[in-house]
C-alpha cells in the first residue's frame, strides 16, 4: 500500500503541474479542453530511421553573407568557427555521435589546398557579379586538420560536400555541362584518407538538381560524375573494412530528375539521395509564424516525402533517402522565429513526418550560423530547437509506428519504439494556443501492458485511459517531458522543460533532462502551444523487440 500511495501521490502532483502549464500558457484568456485518443498501430513499422537520425550542418558562409540587410553568420563558417569553445564541444558530444554535414551553397566554389592543387588559397570575397555572390574560396589543409581533430574529440560523423562545379562549362540550355573535373577532389579525398580522418560520407554538389539554385546539372551527367566519385573512393579506400557512403545530389526534389539519377547511376555508385527543405519560403516573410502554426500548410511537405519514398520503392534500389539540409525559411531564416521556441513546432513535426516516410537521417540547417542555428551564432548557447533535437535523439527509437490522433489536426502525434529501452516513445505537439489537449493512448496490437488486459465491453482495443481499465497489481509509470516557452511567448529563445529553464551549466555542460513521472493510465495533458515527449514502458510491441 505504501508503494501504491507513493505512486498516486507522485501522479497527483505531476497532474497538477501539467494543468498549471496549461493555465500559464493561456494567460488571462479562458481555454477549452479537447479530449482525444492517439491510436498506435504496432503490428509493423512504417519506417526505420538511423540510430543517429538527428543531423546538423556547418556551412561555408563568411561574415559578409547578408540577407535583407542583416548579416547573421558572424564567425560560424567552417573556415573561422571557434573550435575551442567548450559549449560547442559539449553541445555536440551530448549526441555521441552527431552526424554533421559540411557544405552549402559555396561548397561548389571551394578548392582544396592539397599539394596537387597548384593554385593559391584565397578567401571568399563578396562580389555580386560572381556566381552565388562570392569569389572562389579555399580550404587550407591546416584548417582541415584542425577540424578533424575537433570532430574526433566531439564524436562527429562527418559528411563532406564536394565541389561539383569544378571544370564545368555553361551550355546553351542554361545548365552546366561537361564532366566533373575531379582532380582536386580526388587529391583531397586521398589526403583525408592518408591522415586517417574518418569520413562517414562524401556528397557531391549542392542544389544543382532539377532547375537548380544558381546553377544546374543534368541527371545523366550527374550519374556519370557519381560513378567517377565511386571509382575514386574505391581506389583511395582499397583495403579499408568500412568505406564512406556516397551521397547526392544535395538539392531540391524533382521527381523525374531524381528518378533519372537513380536509374542511370551504376550499381553501388550511390548509397543515399539527399534533398533540401525550405518549405516556409524566404526568411523575410512576415507570415512565417502563421505557416508554422497551420497544420494544413505543414502537411504540404508530406507530398515530397511520399513521392521520394515511392520513387525509391518503385526503383527497387537499395538507395535510401536523407533530408540533407532543412532550414525551413531560406536566406538565413528569421530572427526570433527560426531560432525561437515556435520553430520547434515546425522542426519536430517535419522530423516526425519525414520518419514516417522512411527517411533515414534529417540534417538541420544549421548547427550554428544564420538565424536558424541550433546554437546561438555569437554566444554558442543552445536555441530551443537544440533541446528539441537532443530529446528526440535520446527518446525516439529506430522503428517508426503509425500514430493517428482523433480529435483535432492542431495536435500532431508521432510514435516510435523507445530508444535503448522497452516500450513506446510518443511525441505530441499542440499548435493551438487556446486549447489544452487531454490525450489517451490506445492500441490493439500491444503484446504487453502493465495495466490490465481487461477489454471494454464494446471494443477489443486495449486502452491506457484513466477510469476505463482496471489497474493491475503493479501500477505502471510513464515519463513525460513538457516543453514550453518562457512566459508563454512562443518567440522566446528560452525553452522550459517541465517548468524549468534549459541552459548550459557554468562549466558549459548541457543541462540534464529530468522527466516528471505519471501513472500510465492517466491521460497525457498537453498545454496550449506546448510539446510533450513521453516514454511509456507499459506499452510494448513485437516490432520493438526485433
Amino acid at each position: 500500500m505504501g508503494a501504491l500511495f507513493q505512486q498516486l501521490h507522485l501522479s497527483f502532483w505531476a497532474l497538477i503541474f501539467v494543468l498549471q502549464l496549461g493555465q500559464n500558457a493561456r494567460g488571462a484568456s479562458e481555454s477549452a479542453v479537447v479530449y482525444g485518443t492517439v491510436s498506435i498501430n504496432g503490428n509493423a513499422a512504417i519506417g526505420r530511421i538511423d540510430g543517429d537520425y538527428v543531423c546538423a550542418t556547418l556551412d561555408w558562409w563568411p561574415p559578409e553573407k547578408c540577407d535583407y540587410g542583416t548579416c547573421s553568420w558572424d564567425h560560424a563558417s567552417l573556415l573561422n568557427l571557434d573550435l575551442s569553445n567548450i559549449i560547442l564541444l559539449n553541445a555536440i558530444k551530448a549526441f555521441s555521435p552527431l552526424k554533421i554535414r559540411l557544405g552549402g551553397t559555396l561548397q561548389d566554389k571551394v578548392i582544396y589546398a592539397t599539394g596537387d592543387s597548384q593554385q593559391p588559397c584565397p578567401s571568399f570575397v563578396r562580389n555580386s557579379s560572381d556566381l552565388f555572390g562570392f569569389s572562389q574560396g579555399c580550404l587550407p589543409m591546416s584548417r582541415w586538420d584542425e577540424l578533424n581533430d575537433f570532430f574526433k574529440k566531439a564524436n562527429v560523423r562527418v559528411i563532406f560536400g564536394l565541389n561539383a562545379l569544378n571544370g564545368r562549362i555553361p551550355l546553351s540550355d542554361g545548365s552546366m555541362g561537361g564532366p566533373w573535373n575531379y582532380t582536386n577532389a580526388a587529391s583531397f579525398i586521398g589526403y583525408t584518407a592518408s591522415k586517417g580522418y574518418s569520413i562517414h560520407g562524401w556528397e557531391l554538389g549542392n542544389e544543382l538538381s532539377g532547375s537548380g539554385v544558381g546553377a544546374r546539372i543534368g541527371a545523366a551527367q550527374y550519374a556519370a560524375d557519381m560513378f567517377s566519385l565511386h571509382s575514386i573512393v574505391l581506389k583511395v579506400y582499397e583495403g579499408f573494412e568500412i568505406k564512406p557512403l556516397l551521397l547526392a545530389p544535395g538539392g531540391f526534389f524533382y521527381a523525374n530528375w531524381f528518378q533519372e539519377l537513380i536509374n542511370k547511376s551504376p550499381p553501388n555508385s550511390l548509397d543515399v539521395v539527399t534533398h533540401h527543405i525550405y518549405n516556409l519560403g524566404p526568411g523575410v516573410d512576415e507570415h512565417l509564424i502563421e505557416k508554422i502554426l497551420d497544420p494544413n500548410y505543414l502537411d504540404g511537405e508530406a507530398n515530397t516525402f511520399r513521392n521520394l519514398e515511392n520513387t525509391l520503392k518503385n526503383s527497387k534500389t537499395s538507395v535510401t533517402a536523407w533530408v540533407g539540409e532543412a532550414g525551413g525559411a531560406y536566406n538565413s531564416g528569421h530572427n526570433h522565429v527560426t531560432n525561437a521556441f515556435v520553430f520547434s513546432f515546425w522542426y519536430l513535426d517535419q522530423m516526425g513526418m519525414a520518419a514516417t516516410h522512411d527517411t533515414k537521417t534529417y540534417c538541420r540547417q544549421s548547427l550554428i550560423g544564420g538565424n536558424y542555428g541550433l546554437l546561438n551564432t555569437t554566444t554558442f548557447a543552445p536555441n530551443p530547437d537544440y533541446y528539441s533535437a537532443l530529446l528526440w535523439h535520446r527518446l525516439m527509437g529506430r522503428e517508426v509506428l503509425s500514430a493517428k490522433f482523433s480529435a483535432t489536426n492542431k495536435t500532431r502525434a508521432y510514435a516510435h519504439c523507445a530508444k535503448d529501452s522497452e516500450g513506446l516513445a510518443l511525441l505530441l505537439i499542440n499548435l493551438d494556443g487556446k486549447n489544452t489537449v487531454h490525450v489517451d493512448v490506445a492500441t490493439d496490437s500491444a503484446i504487453s501492458l502493465r495495466v490490465s488486459n481487461h477489454r471494454h465491453k464494446h471494443s477489443k482495443r486495449k486502452s491506457v485511459r484513466a477510469g476505463r481499465v482496471q489497474k493491475s497489481s503493479s501500477m505502471g509509470i510513464r515519463e513525460e517531458y513538457h516543453l514550453t516557452a518562457k512566459d508563454g511567448n512562443i518567440q522566446s529563445q528560452t525553452m522550459l522543460l517541465n517548468g524549468n529553464i534549459l541552459a548550459p551549466t557554468q562549466d558549459g555542460e548541457m543541462p540534464s533532462f529530468d522527466p516528471i513521472k505519471v501513472i500510465s493510465s492517466e491521460a497525457i495533458v498537453v498545454a496550449p502551444f506546448s510539446i510533450v515527449f513521453s516514454h511509456i514502458p507499459d506499452i510494448d510491441f513485437h516490432v520493438c523487440r526485433s
